[in-house]
């Protein structure tokens, strides 16, 4: 998937789910047909123009009223088996807030790969425990895309929301500064570490139906790969990745390319490609990006 294009799909992502105007016009929610429907994307049920509800709310309404969440993990498995982590590269509106984040001229740091098991505590805590005990779905209380598309426009129109704000609020508005100052120097940080939709995703990415193929003959492993991943992930080294978004900025290289499960091998068998075969400077304008 091109640059651009991968970007547009973002854009899209990030619009058409809430794409409810009147919501923000007459500062009320969407409550049609449409809101029972579970979008596979961290997006915030309470923003006044979403017209889908967020996975992960729904996992914790399930949890708070005492029954299996089978809707949600349903929709989540039927999605992940089918494209893995792809629509957290291609759609998700607060991965591509840190992607544009991550652009800006900041000091770059890495995040050790341990981190990643903090999101599997968020969704076992946050989503499933805590709300089955308290009643209450902390997740979304705490979660900063909320704040920022939900939270932030409701006290922003509603004087009777602003005058309910406590302490609770300002621990979310901290929250949410903090991923978006560390998104300018580290690729995507919730992501990674704390989303929950991010620790369930991963369960099917080795086994989903679209997978990303890799060419050792003709990879030089130069990590250049590594340099546009959003990510910050080398598929030359794990090409099935739990972490991979399946955002496939990597296949411009020609040593990756989008393949199935069914055909793992899209290259051919091993061994087999011509030798002093190179393609080392194929990444090497979209690793200047």
């Amino acid at each position: 998937m091109g640059y651009l294009k991968r970007r547009i799909f973002q854009g899209m992502g990030a619009v058409l789910p809430n794409s409810y105007v009147q919501g923000f016009l007459t500062a009320s929610l969407y409550q049609g047909s449409l809101k029972s429907v579970c979008s596979p994307l961290l997006n915030c049920y309470a923003c006044p123009s979403a017209l889908f509800s967020c996975p992960i709310g729904t996992l914790q309404h399930f949890m708070v009223t005492g029954n299996v969440p089978y809707y949600g993990i349903g929709t989540l498995s039927v999605i992940g088996a089918t494209v893995g982590r792809m629509t957290c590269g291609t759609l998700c509106p607060f991965g591509f807030l840190q992607d544009l984040l991550y652009k800006f001229r900041a000091w770059k740091v890495s995040i050790p790969v341990w981190t990643r098991y903090f999101r599997y505590a968020v969704l076992v805590g946050l989503v499933f425990i805590i709300p089955y005990i308290t009643h209450e779905n902390w997740f979304s209380k705490l979660c900063p895309m909320g704040t920022l598309i939900g939270g932030l426009p409701w006290v922003t129109m509603n004087v009777n929301v602003r005058s309910m704000i406590r302490a609770l609020f300002w621990v979310k508005i901290a929250m949410l500064l903090f991923f978006v100052t560390t998104s300018t120097m580290v690729k995507r940080p919730f992501c990674r570490a704390i989303c929950p939709l991010g620790a369930i995703s991963p369960l099917f990415t080795k086994s989903s139906f679209l997978q990303l193929g890799w060419n050792p003959d003709t990879c030089t492993r130069c990590g250049k790969c590594q340099k546009i991943c959003p990510v910050d992930i080398r598929p030359d080294r794990n090409w099935t990745n739990p972490d991979c978004l399946r955002c496939l900025d990597c296949t411009r290289c020609p040593s990756l390319k989008l393949t199935t499960a069914f055909h793992r091998q899209p290259f051919g068998v091993p061994g087999a490609s011509p030798a002093g075969v190179t393609v080392a400077g194929d990444l090497s304008g979209a690793a200047a990006r």
